[in-house]
C-alpha cells in the first residue's frame, strides 16, 4: 500500500484512484478493469430498487480465460498432489525386500512402497514442515505479488520453481541413487522447492481468475425466452469458483495414479506422472500473458497491520490483549492525544484501525480450527503410520486417503440441496456457529474412529505396539483390512463442510471489505498452526503412542467444541435477526451463496478501500486447494 502519513486520522485511505478506466490501458496494454466507481453512479442497465427486489439472478457469461485459468489451476495441484501424498512412504520406508529396486514391493505382497528408511519421526518431520511452509509462505509471496510484482508474474516464477522441483525428484527415484542411499540430499531439496513453489502459486491464482471477471456491477439484461434478469456479479463469482473448485478436486485424484505407480512400478514412475502433468503449464501461461487483465502492484495493507499490532502491543503489552482501548492506542488520533507523534508514524487513519479490530473479532473463530485440522488426518503423519500396519491386498495406502476428498464431493450437494432446504422449509434456524459445533463434533468422531482402529491393530499386528516401524515378522500387518480407515477419513471430510463453509460465510461478511487479505492472512496463519503442532511433536509421532497420537487431539476437540459452542452462540441469534429483517435490504445476510457474503453489506462496510489487485483476495486456501 503506498502510505500517507497521516497524524490528525481524518483522511481516508482510498486506492480507486489507481482503478483505470474504460478508455485507459494499464501499463502493459492488457484490457482495463471495470470498476463501478470508475463506471459512474449511473450505466446501462441499472437495476432500479424494485428490479434488484423481483428479478431472478442469474450469473453473467463466464470469460473463455477464465476456464484457461481453472486449467492452469487443475496442471498445478494435479502435480502437486500426485507428489504430496507420496512423501511419507518415501521416507519413512525401506526398499521393500524382493522388490524391483525402483521402490516398489514384490507382487502379491503386504509390503508398502518405500526408499529411505529414515523412519516415522523424520517422515513425519518432513511432511508437516512441507505443508507448514506450502501455508506459511503464501503470506509474504501474497504481500510481494500486491506489493511488487503483480499477480501474474509470481505464478510465472512459482511454475519455474515447480519445474526444478519435480526433475530433481524423477532424479531422486534412479535405481542407482536408491540403492546407494544418495537420494535424500536431492529428494529433500525437491520437497522443499516443491512447497515454495506452492507457496508462490497457491494465493495468486484465484484472484487472477476473479480478476477475469471484469463486470462488477449488477444489469438488467432480457433472456432469449423473453425474461427480464438480473446478471448479477457474484453469481458470476460463485459459478467461476465452482469451476475453480471442481478442477482443484479433479487434480488432487493425481494422487491415486502416482500411488498405484509406486506399489506396482516404482518412484521413477511416480515421480514422472506429476511432471508430465505440469509440463502444459509454461505453455498456458504463455498463451495468456496478453490475454488476460492484470492489474500492476498497488500495495498491500498486511504490513500497516502489523505495525498496528506492534504499536498496541508496545503501548500497552500483552495484558491489555483482548481489553477494552487495546486497539485505540495504535489510532492517530490518540497517538497524537499521547503527544507521540514524533515516536510513532502511521501511514492510516482512525478507521482502519477500526477495521483491523473488526476483522480480528470476525475471525476469532479460526483459532479453534487447528484442533479439527489434527482430527481429521490424526496428529502429524499418524493416519499414513496406521496405514502401513493394516492389510492392503494389493491397495496403495495411500490411496485410501482419498475418501476425505471423497466424502466432500458425494456430502456437498446433500447439504445444500436437501439438508438445508428441508430445514428451513421447517422454518428450524441452523445457524452458522451450530453448524460449526456439528463439524468439530463429526471431527471428534473421527479422531475417536483412527484411535480405536490404532487400538485394534497395535493388538492384533505380529509386531504388537511397533507395528509401523520396519516389522520383520510374519506378513508384518494386523488382520484388519485397510478399508476401515475410509469411515473416519470420510467423517473428517464431512466435517469440514460443515466448518469451512460457514466460517468463511461469517468472516466475510463481518470482516470490512478492505481486510479480505487479513483474512485470508488469519486463515492460512491457523492451518499453519495445526502443521507446527504436527511437526512439534514429530518426537512422539511413532511407536508406540500412535494410539494416543490420535485419542489426545479427539479428546481436545471434544472439549473444545463445547467450549466454542458456548463462546459464539450469541453469533447465530444476531445472524437470525439479521437474515429474516426484511425492512432493511442491507442487512440481508445469504449465507449459504455469496450475496452479502463476500459483497459489502452493512457489517462490514469500511470508508477505506483496497488497491484494484486486492480486490479479489477473499478466495482462500485451505487444506483442500
Amino acid at each position: 500500500m503506498a502510505e500517507k502519513p497521516s497524524s490528525s486520522g481524518e483522511e481516508s485511505i482510498n486506492h480507486r484512484s489507481v482503478v483505470t478506466t474504460d478508455v485507459e490501458k494499464n501499463g502493459d496494454g492488457h484490457a482495463p478493469y471495470l470498476d463501478p466507481v470508475a463506471m459512474g453512479e449511473d450505466y446501462e442497465g441499472k437495476p432500479t430498487e424494485e428490479e434488484m427486489s423481483v428479478l431472478r439472478r442469474v450469473p453473467g457469461t463466464i470469460p473463455t480465460i477464465a476456464y484457461l485459468i481453472c486449467i492452469v489451476e487443475f496442471c498445478e495441484r494435479a502435480s502437486y498432489y500426485g507428489v504430496q501424498p507420496l512423501i511419507s512412504n518415501f521416507v519413512n520406508r525401506p526398499l521393500p525386500d524382493g522388490g524391483n529396486g525402483w521402490g516398489a514391493p514384490p507382487p502379491n505382497d503386504q509390503q508398502t512402497g518405500g526408499a529411505l528408511g529414515m523412519g516415522t519421526v523424520v517422515a513425519n518431520a518432513v511432511t508437516q514442515s512441507f505443508s507448514m511452509l506450502a501455508y506459511a509462505l503464501p503470506l509474504l509471496f501474497g504481500w510481494i505479488a500486491d506489493a511488487k510484482t503483480g499477480r501474474f508474474k509470481l505464478i510465472c516464477w512459482g511454475v519455474g520453481v515447480f519445474g526444478v522441483a519435480h526433475v530433481l525428484m524423477i532424479g531422486a527415484g534412479s535405481k542407482d541413487l536408491l540403492a546407494n542411499g544418495n537420494a535424500k540430499i536431492p529428494y529433500f531439496i525437491s520437497v522443499y522447492i516443491l512447497s515454495i513453489g506452492a507457496a508462490m502459486f497457491k494465493p495468486n491464482v484465484s484472484p487472477l481468475l476473479l480478476d477475469q471477471v471484469t463486470t462488477t456491477v449488477p444489469k438488467v439484461i432480457t433472456l432469449k425466452s423473453g425474461e427480464r434478469v438480473i446478471q448479477d456479479p457474484e453469481a458470476t463469482t460463485e459459478r467461476v469458483m465452482l469451476w475453480f473448485y471442481l478442477m482443484i478436486n479433479i487434480g488432487g485424484f493425481m494422487g491415486v495414479a502416482t500411488a498405484y505407480s509406486e506399489k506396482y512400478v516404482g518412484w521413477w514412475l511416480a515421480f514422472l506422472i506429476p511432471l508430465v502433468l505440469y509440463l502444459p503449464l509454461p505453455l498456458l501461461l504463455w498463451f495468456l500473458r496478453k490475454r488476460l487483465v492484470l492489474h500492476p502492484a498497488g500495495g498491500s495493507d498486511l504490513p500497516n497491520v502489523f505495525k498496528i499490532l506492534g504499536i498496541c502491543f508496545r503501548r500497552g503489552g500483552i495484558k491489555r490483549v483482548g481489553r477494552h482501548g487495546f486497539w485505540d492506542l495504535a489510532k492517530p488520533s490518540n497517538i497524537a492525544a499521547a503527544g507521540l507523534s514524533d515516536s510513532y508514524t502511521t501511514a492510516w487513519n482512525d478507521q482502519f484501525v477500526e477495521d483491523v479490530r473488526r476483522t480480528f473479532q470476525a475471525t476469532g473463530i479460526f483459532c479453534f480450527f487447528p484442533i479439527q485440522y489434527l482430527n481429521d488426518n490424526g496428529l502429524g503423519g499418524a493416519a499414513n503410520f496406521l496405514s502401513t500396519m493394516l492389510e492392503t491386498n494389493g491397495v496403495p495406502n495411500d490411496v485410501i486417503s482419498n475418501f476425505n476428498s471423497l466424502s466432500i464431493i458425494a456430502f456437498a450437494p446433500i447439504l445444500n440441496y436437501g439438508l438445508y432446504p428441508l430445514l428451513r422449509k421447517g422454518n428450524i434456524h441452523y445457524g452458522p456457529i451450530a453448524r460449526i459445533t456439528t463439524g468439530l463434533c463429526l471431527s471428534t468422531l473421527g479422531g475417536v474412529g483412527y484411535t480405536l482402529l490404532n487400538h485394534f491393530a497395535y493388538k492384533q499386528s505380529p509386531c504388537g505396539e511397533y507395528g509401523s516401524s520396519d516389522c520383520k515378522i510374519g506378513t508384518g500387518v494386523a488382520p484388519i483390512t485397510i478399508w476401515w480407515m475410509a469411515l473416519p477419513y470420510a467423517i473428517g471430510g464431512i466435517s469440514e463442510l460443515f466448518v469451512n463453509v460457514p466460517a468463511y460465510g461469517l468472516a466475510y461478511s463481518r470482516a470490512p471489505v478492505n481486510m479480505r487479505g487479513l483474512v485470508s492472512a488469519l486463515n492460512l496463519f491457523n492451518t499453519a498452526i495445526a502443521y507446527a503442532i504436527g511437526l512439534a511433536c514429530s518426537s512422539v509421532v511413532t511407536d508406540p503412542y500412535l494410539t494416543w497420537d490420535f485419542g489426545g487431539p479427539a479428546i481436545t476437540g471434544g472439549v473444545m467444541a463445547i467450549i466454542f459452542y458456548f463462546t459464539f452462540r450469541h453469533i447465530d441469534k444476531e445472524e437470525y435477526v439479521l437474515s429474516t429483517n426484511t425492512t432493511d435490504p442491507d442487512y440481508h445476510l445469504e449465507l449459504e451463496g455469496t450475496r452479502s457474503v463476500v459483497g459489502e453489506n452493512q457489517l462490514n462496510k469500511s470508508s477505506n478501500k483496497p488497491a484494484p489487485i486486492a480486490d479479489n483476495e477473499e478466495m482462500m486456501i485451505s487444506p483442500k486447494q
